[in-house]
C-alpha cells in the first residue's frame, strides 16, 4: 500500500479541489470532474470540448 507523502491527509472538501500526489491518476480524475461539475456543468464542457466562441456569420454584398 502506498503511503501519504505529505504532512497531512487529504480530506473530502467543497472549496477546494482534489490533490493529486502522483497516484491512482483514475481516481483523481474523477473527483475533479465531480469537483469542477459542481461549480458548473459548463466549465466541463469547456475543458472536454473546448471553449465556445459565437460567431455570428453577415452576408454582405460584395463592394467595388
Amino acid at each position: 500500500m502506498a503511503e501519504n507523502k505529505l504532512s497531512f491527509a487529504e480530506g473530502v472538501s467543497i472549496n477546494r479541489p482534489p490533490m493529486f500526489c502522483g497516484l491512482n491518476y483514475q481516481l483523481w480524475k474523477a473527483r475533479m470532474r465531480f469537483f469542477i461539475e459542481s461549480i458548473d456543468r459548463g466549465f466541463w464542457d469547456a475543458i472536454v470540448n473546448g471553449s465556445f466562441v459565437p460567431q455570428v456569420v453577415v452576408n454582405k454584398p460584395w463592394s467595388n
